[in-house]
């Protein structure tokens, strides 16, 4: 699972307001290349919450991200290069995603995350 993923997930269990950020618990990351696409990812930055990517990536082992960023960023190359790896290129292969304010954990096998409810979460 890409953090860009991550970045748009949250929790829907019944009664929980506020699911998102999910926090992840990693067993296995890995990096996988994929083509750089800087107007890609200047299209993407807007929709992206920063904090969230910030410490999602340092939970996967990469703390080559500012702790802020703004658009003005978006002109300089090593910055795109950063976002890229950390948006893109990360990848949590076995761990899980847990609700902020549940606990729940929700299995990713496979870099596949399952978040399936219960019959008494929905």
């Amino acid at each position: 699972m890409r953090l860009l993923t991550h970045n748009m997930l949250s929790s829907n269990i019944k009664g929980v307001v506020n699911g998102f950020p999910l926090r992840i618990e990693v067993e296995k990351v890995v990096e996988k290349q994929v083509d750089f696409n800087p107007d890609f990812l200047k299209n993407m930055f807007s929709k992206i919450e920063w904090k969230p990517l910030v410490d999602a990536s340092r939970t996967m082992g990469y703390a080559e991200l500012p702790e802020e960023a703004e658009s003005s960023k978006l002109d300089s190359h090593d910055f795109l290069q950063r976002f890229h790896h950390a948006l893109l290129e990360l990848h949590l292969e076995e761990g899980a995603l847990i609700c902020p304010e549940t606990g729940r954990r929700f299995p990713v096998n496979k870099g596949i995350p399952n978040l399936l409810l219960h019959e008494d979460e929905v």
